[in-house]
């Protein structure tokens, strides 16, 4: 079921979405070499139940941690573990809130130190494609829409692997609705988008293939080949003329800017 919101309920979902931002704002802010994603998963919890909110994916599906994180040839759904975060990794950290009843999800990728420049053409190109998808997300155009314009940006521009068995999804009172949203597809395909319908957009691109397989855990996907992998995600009500975007990444960028740990030279 394909289920579209009042606009007093997209307001509500902004306010779900942008305190995810807030929490990856405070993410942006202390990330350094030495930390763990454990470390990181800790403070997420704490922060988001300060803001009376709970966790969106702890024990969904029994999933055991607060975040996904993502690091290097992870794609998603990484554990957050003891492993000490060092210089050159390419981290990613998808969180998910729980406010008011309504969901709130989205993902950013942290590049910790200097790395090689095709990984920050990665990085770079996998979030101008992530606007390229929410540039599509208009009344009468397809979800085939957003999943082309991504694809066409890294897949067929720039080479990269664009994952097929991970998409994006609708949003709303559950943290997966329908419509999925793939990163790939066809122009005019799939669902026509109705105003106020609200979906988690979220590009998964590899350095190389696009193939990927899941651990032992059940959870952690990494790609084929070990090379990296980048996620970003924005969630964004459709709209008549242009896309409203729910979350921020302004905050986040702003932080990771004055973060000497990290770096923003892709920008």
């Amino acid at each position: 079921m394909v289920y579209t919101k009042t606009e007093e309920q997209v307001k509500w979902m902004q306010d779900a979405a942008l305190l995810v931002s807030k929490t990856l704002t405070q993410v942006a802010m202390q990330l350094k070499p030495g930390m763990t994603t454990l470390d990181i998963d800790q403070f997420c919890m704490q922060y988001v139940k300060d803001h009376n909110a709970t966790l969106s994916f702890y024990n969904y599906h029994g999933y055991p941690h607060n975040i996904c994180a993502s690091v290097n040839d992870v794609v998603v759904h990484g554990f957050p573990n003891k492993t000490s975060l060092k210089e050159g990794d390419i981290v990613s950290i998808d969180l998910g809130v729980v406010l008011n009843g309504w969901h709130g999800d989205h993902a950013y990728t942290f590049i910790i130190g200097e790395v090689a420049s095709e990984l920050l053409q990665l990085v770079k190109v996998t979030k101008e494609s992530l606007y390229k998808g929410i540039e599509k997300a208009i009344v009468n155009n397809r979800v085939g829409d957003i999943g082309y314009a991504i694809q066409e940006h890294t897949e067929t521009l720039h080479g990269y692997g664009v994952v097929r068995e991970l998409v994006g999804h609708g949003l709303g009172k559950s943290l997966h609705e329908d419509p999925q949203v793939p990163n790939y597809g066809k122009r005019g395909t799939g669902l026509k988008m109705k105003e106020n319908l609200v979906l988690a957009i979220e590009p998964m691109i590899n350095l190389g293939t696009h193939k990927v397989f899941t651990e032992e855990d059940g959870w952690t996907v990494k790609t084929q080949d070990g090379k990296v992998s980048v996620h970003f995600e924005h969630d964004v009500c459709v709209k008549n003329k242009e896309a409203f975007i729910l979350s921020d990444f302004s905050m986040i960028e702003a932080a990771e800017k004055l973060n000497p740990n990290l770096n923003t030279s892709y920008y």
